[in-house]
């Protein structure tokens, strides 16, 4: 059972082994293949997608801010209208209302003065830490900018400002106009990116400057700041769009860039291939489960089959297969280690052989069938008249055979009596054959000199002694 048991192990660690090793296979090329498609179809298709949201959400306040610069009314208002100060409030509040901004401006150059949808509200000063972002604006030469900055006058929150220079037809500098969005609608829009397509998003400036970003939406940063991604700078800030990978913090990434002309600014959009594996590593921790669960119940299964065979074996192997009592190998296994404890202890052990008696002529006269009943009803009544303790078997043919453990020879002789009565006058017996049934008996008791062999032979010379006096009786051999 023991060599069974290590077969059984060896087919469990084989059967685990190919599961797991299927199961990682299975798992890899899933994930292959969803790197492979989230390069060619899924990452391009989001960033598509990604680009039209941003176009609704944030070009066209860029194009608003932008018509706005170019707006005859307004250019003339700036050269001759500008002290009237309610058609601009009321311009201003029209472009506001009309595109749900949170505010809408203009400065003028030549007087300094700052209009929002609500008309006048300040004067520029350059000494007003509030509106160096103007004298900033007017430095660069750009005609555009966006500029993340806060307004108390509008809202607590950081805003998005997208400001325009405005010429005349001379190309003379008249003002600046613009729009403001607040970054926490931004925001909220950055998240809709990563819950929907479980992508990061930025906005960078060619310089590398990150004006927009999920992850640090008040703190301005630069890519050479970031360990990995300024290694990729050059790539990032070129208006060719760009896809490539990289690994950071141990997980492998997937970064496409496009350029937004409207906005002068670059999107970058960036996925980690293993939130796009998910749903392949879920199926791969499923499938092991499972196969390891069928693994183990397989192997329960073998070893309860092993063990009901083995069960099965052994009774084959040590019980009679017609009286269901020992055999002759069980009684002899049994019967040594009982008398090597007699001879240590001097435990009184008595040993008893029988035979039935004109058995032959019972097989010959009734046929084998009665002879057979006749064995099985024999061995049930030596199984009621001895106790568990001692041993009892089918020796081979007619013959039986019981050791009394911790019997005398006296006590051991009267059972004898007692169970050659009950197979004499058992009705059932007398049924089978209508000549009835009696047995011949040998008894004997072991000494500190027996073997196995010489006790059993005792006992057999004592039984034929009986059949040659008569049958049916017991005969005592000291």
């Amino acid at each position: 059972m023991k060599s069974n048991y290590k077969i059984i192990a060896i087919i469990t660690l084989l059967l685990l082994t190919l599961s797991i090793t299927i199961s990682v296979v299975n798992y890899m090329v899933a994930k292959n293949e969803t790197q492979a498609n989230l390069k060619t179809q899924s990452l391009p298709l989001s960033v598509d997608n990604i680009y039209t949201v941003i176009q609704k959400q944030l070009i066209e306040p860029y194009l608003v801010s932008s018509m706005m610069a170019h707006d005859t009314f307004l250019k003339h208002w700036l050269l001759h209208d500008e002290s009237d100060s309610l058609k601009i409030a009321n311009f201003l509040s029209s472009i506001k209302n009309k595109y749900g901004l949170l505010t809408s401006f203009l400065v003028s150059n030549e007087t300094g003065r700052y209009y929002t949808h609500n008309g006048f509200l300040e004067k520029i000063n350059e000494k007003n830490p509030t509106n160096e972002w103007y004298f900033e604006f007017l430095k660069i030469s750009q005609n555009h900018e966006i500029n993340l900055d806060y307004n108390s006058n509008f809202t607590d929150n950081l805003i998005m400002f997208i400001n325009f220079k405005i010429y005349d037809e001379k190309q003379t500098f008249l003002g600046v106009t613009g729009v403001g969005i607040e970054v926490s609608y931004i925001d909220e829009m950055l998240d809709m990116f990563k819950q929907r397509y479980n992508l990061d998003v930025m906005f960078v400036t060619p310089d590398g400057e990150v004006v927009l970003s999920k992850k640090s939406k008040y703190v301005k940063r630069h890519l050479n700041e970031m360990e990995v991604l300024k290694n990729y700078k050059d790539l990032i800030t070129t208006q060719d769009a760009n896809m490539f990978e990289y690994e950071k913090n141990s997980d492998d990434y997937i970064m496409q860039t496009k350029y937004i002309p409207e906005l002068g600014v670059y999107l970058i959009v960036e996925a980690c291939i293993d939130d796009f594996a998910y749903k392949a590593r879920n199926v791969f921790y499923f499938n092991l489960a499972i196969s390891l669960f069928f693994t183990l119940i397989f192997a329960l299964i073998i070893i309860l089959i092993l063990r009901s065979y083995h069960k099965r074996l052994e009774k084959l192997a040590d019980y009679d297969a017609l009286t269901n009592i020992p055999n002759r190998r069980k009684f002899n296994e049994e019967f040594e280690r009982f008398l090597s404890l007699h001879q240590r202890d001097a435990r009184p052990i008595s040993l008893l052989f029988l035979d039935i008696d004109n058995f032959k002529s019972i097989n010959d006269k009734q046929g084998h069938q009665a002879g057979d009943k006749i064995l099985v009803k024999t061995a049930e009544i030596l199984r009621k008249n001895i106790r568990k303790t001692d041993l009892l078997a089918r020796w081979g043919g007619e013959e039986f055979i019981i050791a009394f453990i911790d019997t005398n020879i006296n006590d051991a002789l009267n059972i004898s009596q007692k169970i050659r009565e009950a197979i004499e006058k058992d009705s059932k017996l007398k049924e089978i054959s209508s000549y009835g049934v009696t047995a011949s008996f040998g008894l004997t008791a072991c000494n500190d000199t027996d073997s196995v062999d010489s006790i059993i032979s005792r006992a057999d010379n004592a039984m034929y002694e009986a059949k040659e006096n008569g049958k049916n009786r017991v005969v005592l051999s000291r």
